[in-house]
């Protein structure tokens, strides 16, 4: 068996989706994106491919150390993420070979449903207290929400004031029973964390996500020291190496992306590394149906795993969810805030293809958008 054609496919609202097709007509899925960048990560897969195409698909390791260390500079988002999408279609493609779900050839299951966890609030968070009750009534056990907008580099009294007062009327809305997730998206310095961190505490949220930048790793394990709520990171860590400092820290929580941090071949190595540490696995996926059940089959055969994010009904989806993509939404049934395991071969889920070829047709060009304080500089998004 031989990789015949590789296809790319940018799809509302601002994923990236590409299609391996084998000589013998097997047919594998990945999502390899960066949000803001799909078309820059697109070319990546293009020049990647020349190496794949003609090659044997199940050789998957090997394809993943040429793919990631052949060119003499490696690593970054770009390149990780084109990996990430093609290893998750190689992945899939052996699935469907050997007749086995993705998790099965990872070692098989370790737990028969996933918990899973819905976003509310939006990029300036606001009626978190409406959106948490519409959550814990549709069964969802765990929600997360910006903790903030846009924050002064050392927030006011009355910027820490409706941090606290958000979250507060998200624990009302939800009761002691379930978690609140709070995403400081890298926004808040560690003057800010230092101020906003001690008044969370009694609120008890489940983890505090990015309290700083990924560049101000090195502050980490001071915040840890410092509060007894659960620090996590790692959407914008995209491999193993890159793990290490935040683990020795003391993270609790390791957030690496499947569509960035190398797919399912590294997330897998970067749980098992996260796991000598006493670290649980909560990938990070505010992403299409690809790239949600690549993250599942991880956490259906990994230890260490905690909760997986996903995307339907997020903001960033307006006009477009990932079950459209999807000939048969089942797999992705939410029961009692969790997801059972299923069993189809590969990734297990059956993409639509003539919906996405139709989509493509319109393609998108989502950018994030950027932010400045009042006096005009740069802010954090």
């Amino acid at each position: 068996m031989k990789i015949e054609r590789i296809e790319t496919f940018l799809v509302a609202p601002r994923w990236l989706f590409c299609r391996v097709e084998t000589d013998d007509g097997l047919v594998g899925w990945g999502e390899p994106v960066v949000e803001g960048r799909a078309e820059v990560v697109r070319s990546a897969v293009e020049v990647l491919s020349e190496y794949l195409i003609g090659a044997d698909p199940l050789r998957i390791e090997q394809h993943w150390q040429v793919l990631t260390k052949g060119g003499f500079y490696r690593g970054g988002p770009i390149l990780s993420s084109a990996v990430a999408g093609l290893d998750q279609a190689l992945w899939d493609i052996a699935g469907q070979a050997y007749g086995a779900p993705v998790h099965a050839l990872l070692g098989g299951p370790v737990r028969d449903r996933v918990r899973i966890y819905s976003w509310i609030g939006g990029d300036e968070p606001d009626e978190v207290a409406d959106a948490a009750a519409a959550q814990a009534a549709a069964g969802l056990t765990g929600v997360k929400m910006n903790a903030c907008g846009q924050l002064s580099p050392i927030p006011t009294s009355a910027e820490v004031d409706a941090i606290i007062g958000r979250v507060a009327a998200a624990r009302e809305a939800l009761g002691p029973d379930r978690d609140i997730a709070l995403d400081f998206h890298g926004r808040a310095g560690l003057a800010a964390v230092r101020r906003i961190l001690p008044e969370l505490t009694a609120l008890r949220p489940f983890f505090v996500e990015e309290p700083v930048l990924p560049d101000q790793a090195h502050h980490l394990g001071d915040i840890v020291a410092s509060t007894p709520i659960p620090v996590a990171t790692g959407e914008r860590l995209y491999g193993r190496s890159e793990f290490l400092g935040p683990l020795r820290a003391g993270v609790t929580v390791v957030q690496p992306d499947l569509s960035h941090a190398g797919g399912i071949s590294e997330v897998r190595r970067i749980a098992a590394l996260a796991e000598t540490y006493g670290a649980l696995l909560a990938p990070h996926c505010p992403l299409g149906p690809i790239s949600l059940a690549a993250s599942l089959q991880v956490a259906f055969a990994t230890p260490n795993f905690l909760i997986q994010e996903q995307s339907i009904g997020i903001h960033y989806n307006a006009g477009s969810e990932l079950l459209d993509y999807l000939v048969d939404p089942e797999p992705f049934r939410f029961v009692d805030g969790h997801i059972a395991r299923f069993d189809r071969p590969g990734l297990g889920i059956t993409v639509d293809e003539a919906a996405v070829r139709k989509a493509a047709q319109t393609p998108h060009a989502w950018r994030n958008p950027v932010w400045q304080h009042t006096d005009g500089s740069f802010a954090e998004w």
